[in-house]
């Protein structure tokens, strides 16, 4: 899956950030303006976190269906996971909570699919963050290549048989409503030298699903970043409480984070080392079709929770104008062919 410039075969990757069901509405847009420029099947590589891995996943494992979009945007406009999953999770004894967002994701998105069902389309990575080592935890399928769960320390196994909706669930385990996902040596070996491994939203290491593009065996051309995560905003009554403290520092670590990953992408590609970077972030005004979609879309909730329509149609239509601005302003030739 490549697009050619002036003869030359280039490839295009496509990271989704973190951000709830909000986030993965903001993708779906950017998803459609690619289908309306001719680039959606020509991604060959996308690299997902959190509520970016609902949509990654869905779109990967029902790649090339025409009406797979609609149906992603279906479920965001019917579906509320999160309240449902923490109760089920208390009350059932031989379930956890994550199981039961595990369950839920199965059940409405991906029916039994395990990851070796997601060779047909593009290479996907659905990533988590390993508490036993502080690593990003990657599950990684499609592409016509191996299906593989690990990380760059502990190593890496085969996962053909591993669970889509599993992988989802730990890529989007945002604490502390859900608890991680827990790994022992029967499904991943290399936990042994940790007696086990414990994995969380990958958006505590990186929300953006950047790592994953500017790897060497990757070897991208392009990289569009979807940014639909929550954006650091002034507070003008900053708190004193413990609890709410420790979320706000969070917060920042977070914040800085992404803003190291931009110029990592940047100056990696001035460095002729990386791809191509193309990034848009929700609170971005550059771009916006019409004033205040960007103020709007900021202010929806990073929750599972659905979106109503006014919601979606905002979230949709600004995800597609940044990204129809940045390929106008910064990389053109990918659709004057």
């Amino acid at each position: 899956m490549t697009i050619k410039i002036d003869g030359v075969d280039k490839r295009i990757g496509l990271a989704l950030s973190g951000g709830g069901f909000r986030a993965a509405a903001f993708h779906l847009g950017v998803m459609r303006k690619l289908k309306e420029l001719g680039l959606l099947d020509k991604i060959d590589l996308l690299s997902c976190v959190s509520g970016g891995s609902i949509a990654g996943a869905f779109l990967a494992l029902n790649w090339r269906k025409p009406d797979v979009l609609d149906r992603l945007d279906n479920y965001l406009a019917t579906r509320s996971i999160a309240v449902g999953s923490v109760i089920g999770g208390l009350l059932d004894p031989f379930a956890t909570r994550l199981d039961k967002l595990a369950k839920t994701y199965d059940d409405h998105l991906f029916h039994g699919a395990t990851l070796q069902d997601l060779k047909a389309g593009p290479r996907l990575y659905l990533n988590s963050t390993n508490l036993a080592t502080g690593n990003m935890f990657f599950f990684v399928a499609g592409g016509n290549g191996d299906s593989e769960m690990g990380e760059h320390e502990l190593g890496v196994v085969k996962a053909d048989g591993f669970k889509l909706a599993r992988a989802v669930a730990a890529s989007s385990a945002f604490p502390p409503v859900f608890p991680p996902l827990k790994l022992g040596t029967d499904e991943y070996a290399h936990a042994e030298s940790v007696e086990y491994v414990t994995l969380t939203d990958g958006g505590l290491y990186d929300n953006m699903g950047v790592n994953p593009t500017v790897r060497d065996r990757n070897k991208l051309d392009y990289v569009i970043v979807s940014d639909g995560g929550k954006p650091f905003a002034n507070d003008d009554r900053p708190t004193e409480d413990g609890v709410v403290v420790l979320k706000a520092g969070l917060d920042i670590m977070m914040e800085q984070i992404r803003g190291l990953e931009f110029d990592r992408l940047q100056h990696r590609h001035l460095a002729k080392l990386g791809p191509k970077p193309l990034w848009f972030s929700i609170d971005s005004v550059e771009g916006e079709q019409q004033p205040g979609d960007a103020a709007f879309a900021s202010a929806i909730g990073t929750n599972l929770k659905a979106l109503g329509a006014d919601q979606r149609r905002v979230l949709s239509r600004h995800g597609g104008a940044l990204l129809a601005a940045r390929i106008k302003r910064f990389a053109p030739e990918l659709v004057m062919g």
